[in-house]
């Protein structure tokens, strides 16, 4: 019996779990199943809901209860070039998103990246953590666990890289806290996001630690990783990719399509981002990177939970000297050269930007994209799959990701010192 009435009725005799329906029927039919109960439970028709394109059968990894798919508006950003690390050439960038007016904005501050010649982007740092927490009776017990940890690395990286033949152990870091040990286990993940990959193996040196120190596993998790949570261990030790995008846009690009001035967005960004977000105490000194993030990782993947994490971000801006002025006041009329930067900033300079992210976490195999839509949207930016050599498309996906921000950046900065920001939502949020 296949017919997904008849299993509702069995699910709402009891005879049967939602979760047990794929033990019953194919993948659609349980699917078509869900929907049948729900429709008449709720009285709502699911038409909508069940218009998706991928396979039910494929999603397994991906969902519990599988209902059907949620669909949202995709508008894509660009061109724009980049000189990265990794990404390396022009670049449009896919963002699914529900908010008027942002893939607009990227788009706006793109432009005018694209006319100073494009962005330069670097990833400084990888690595994803997995932070167990152990119990000791005391203090002597905790000194001889972390003793223990630091004499023997190279077992806990044998330990923890059986389990994979992609993620190497790069670090175990130790915290003491009373009778609780945490061990913050940091990975090279390569091209995957490697959050599993990282929870596998941890427990498998968890494993080594309980038989060879004092130290009683308490949970996998200790909250010192920290996954999906604002912490600022990560703004500062850094999780998944810490990676930034920079820019000097020349005077004339930020007053003819940012409709502003350099010196009006230096101090806008001062004055929000960076004196607004420490009166509030924020991990975030930005104006709204999580925007570009979300966008992204909806499109392409990501494990939209850890855009707590992509909002750890710094934006700075300066006025720099043009190039015509360096050359020009590179010695005063006295043969000296000026003391430092800010003493030779005029208002005929050019602006400087950046956007640095501590803990951007992405990977290009894995987890939500290798779902059709997410595909493509990498096969959009030609990084999809893993890299070559190993861990460069998760790279590059990140460069780019800090590129669109920081162009998202220059656009919101840009629109609320030019008094713009309320008429263009007016205008594009509808």
């Amino acid at each position: 019996m296949t017919d997904p009435a008849d299993l509702a009725a069995r699910v709402r005799e009891g005879d049967l779990r939602l979760y047990e329906l794929e033990d019953h029927a194919d993948a659609e039919t349980a699917a078509a199943t869900r929907r049948h109960l729900v429709e008449q439970e709720t009285g709502v028709d699911l038409d909508a809901i069940s218009d998706y394109t991928f396979d039910a059968d494929g999603v397994d990894a991906n969902v519990e209860n599988l209902l059907g798919g949620a669909q949202i508006p995709m508008g894509v950003a660009g061109p724009v070039s980049v000189d990265g690390g990794a990404a390396d050439g022009e670049y449009y960038l896919p963002m699914a998103t529900t908010e008027g007016a942002l893939v607009a904005s990227v788009n706006r501050g793109l432009s005018a990246i694209r006319a100073a010649g494009g962005a330069t982007a670097r990833v400084t740092s990888s690595g994803m953590t997995r932070a167990p927490v152990f119990r000791v009776d005391g203090i002597a017990d905790a000194e001889r666990v972390v003793e223990w940890v630091r004499d023997n690395e190279e077992a806990l990286r044998e330990a923890a890289e059986s389990t994979t033949s992609h993620g190497d152990l790069t670090a175990v870091d130790p915290y003491v806290v009373g009778d609780s040990v945490f061990l913050r286990f940091v990975y090279d993940t390569k091209d995957a996001m490697g959050m599993n990959m990282a929870t596998i193996a941890t427990r498998e040196a968890s494993e080594l630690v309980e038989e060879e120190t004092p130290a009683s596993l308490v949970a996998l998790s200790g909250n010192l990783c920290s996954d999906k949570k604002p912490a600022a261990i990560n703004a500062i030790e850094g999780r998944g990719r810490s990676v930034t995008a920079d820019v000097v846009l020349p005077r004339e690009y930020v007053e003819e399509t940012l409709k502003t001035t350099p010196e009006a967005m230096v101090e806008g960004n001062t004055r929000k981002n960076l004196i607004g977000s420490a009166k509030a105490a924020s991990l975030g000194f930005n104006a709204h990177a999580a925007n570009t993030v979300a966008a992204v990782f909806l499109a392409t993947g990501q494990d939209p939970a850890q855009v707590v994490e992509g909002a750890n971000a710094i934006t700075t801006m300066e006025v720099r000297e043009s190039e015509d002025e360096r050359s020009e006041s590179s010695t005063d009329v006295s043969g000296e050269r000026p003391a430092n930067r800010a003493e030779s900033d005029s208002d005929g300079g050019d602006l400087y930007a950046s956007l640095s992210f501590a803990s951007l976490e992405v990977g290009t195999v894995g987890g939500g994209t290798k779902l059709p839509t997410q595909s493509e949207a990498l096969d959009i930016l030609g990084h999809a799959g893993g890299g070559e050599p190993a861990g460069a498309n998760a790279d590059a996906l990140a460069e780019l990701i800090a590129v669109g921000a920081l162009a998202g950046e220059l656009s919101l900065v840009a629109a609320f010192t030019s008094r713009h920001l309320a008429s263009a939502h007016e205008e594009l949020g509808r």
